[in-house]
């Protein structure tokens, strides 16, 4: 099927429809029973991620259940550094951790290898793409510069990313060349991902609402920009979606300045804002995770208010974050019946 069949890459491309098509971020995790029985079988998260009989089975999990507009890999932002040897590792009920990097380490980076690396993800994208309906669109990702960078500086997550603020403005170069080749390597990966059947694929900066203005600037926009344009100029018909996750007021320019298709709206976008926002292209979003877990009457009018201000533009429908692990799958059912006219 042509990308005109899907309606998600009909969306990307522009085009208003009603109902507007939806996914939602997360969609294959912890919620799901079934994903947790996958997840069992796997061993390590690791492992989960870079086997593909199970990284298809659980990105295939949502669709069979509720036939969402598209299926996004399932994998993990921080692949890339795992493939550059920072020994990532994942620890339940701390969160992915790995080797802090400092001057010296980002000197001595090597992207060469990091496709190569991650050819069994590949495969689970081309596994995928033969697997899915023909109508839903298969989006790849990948996580932007920043936020891979901040996990790279600190060694795992922190509140604010303190660490990574803090080496940025005590060792500029080291961290612009290492911003630099998350650009390049990711984007890579990205051609990678979009050769073995992605339709489209999502840059995904989770910790973009830490930085201020000129921060912003400097390792938001202009690592992606430098991503987007690299993968459009090898393959053209690309079609990439950027989240920059609290951006805030600066999500005004960040559409032009980066280059994006579409952008992802965090839950804390005003509505009047992302109608503004809209006018000059697709926007992603933006129901807050916690009126999924809530049900009722809060999720009911979350959908609809979305739906009232954005609803007669080019819209994906999602969520503003990810689904969280105490979401009720039945309130995920009432969402897709609602937005699809159902409820």
């Amino acid at each position: 099927m042509s990308d005109t069949g899907r309606k998600i890459m009909r969306v990307l491309s522009g085009e208003s429809i009603s109902p507007p098509p939806l996914w939602l971020m997360r969609q294959a995790g912890r919620y799901l029973p079934e994903y947790r029985e996958t997840r069992a079988k796997a061993g390590s998260f690791l492992d989960l991620c870079y086997t593909p009989d199970h990284a298809v089975e659980v990105t295939l999990q949502p669709i069979r259940r509720y036939g969402f507009d598209a299926a996004i890999l399932f994998s993990d932002i921080l692949v890339i550094p795992d493939a550059m040897k920072r020994n990532v590792r994942f620890t339940e009920g701390h969160g992915p951790e790995m080797d802090p990097i400092d001057e010296a380490g980002i000197g001595s980076l090597n992207g060469e290898e990091v496709v190569d690396y991650l050819r069994p993800v590949l495969e689970t994208v081309r596994r995928l793409r033969e697997e899915l309906p023909v109508e839903t669109t298969l989006l790849g990702f990948c996580g932007a510069p920043w936020t891979v960078a901040t996990y790279m500086i600190a060694g795992h997550g922190t509140p604010d990313q303190a660490p990574a603020r803090l080496f940025a403005y005590k060792h500029p170069r080291a961290f612009e060349h290492l911003l630099m080749l998350l650009a390049d390597v990711s984007a890579d990966y990205l051609v990678a991902q979009i050769d073995a059947g992605a339709d489209a694929v999502q840059i995904f900066d989770s910790w973009a609402g830490v930085l201020g203005e000129k921060e912003f600037e400097t390792f938001a926009i202009r690592p992606v920009a430098r991503m987007i344009a690299s993968v459009k100029s090898r393959r053209p018909h690309a079609r990439i979606i950027a989240f920059a996750k609290g951006a805030g007021y600066q999500l005004k320019t960040y559409r032009q300045k980066t280059g994006a298709d579409a952008i992802g709206l965090d839950w804390s976008v005003p509505l009047a804002f992302a109608a503004e926002l809209q006018k000059d292209g697709p926007v992603q979003g933006n129901l807050d995770p916690m009126r999924v877990v809530a049900g009722g009457r809060a999720l009911e009018e979350g959908i609809d208010d979305i739906l009232q201000h954005l609803g007669n533009g080019p819209l994906i429908f999602n969520l503003g974050h990810g689904i969280t692990p105490q979401a009720d799958p039945e309130h995920v059912r009432l969402l897709v019946d609602r937005v699809r006219g159902g409820a």
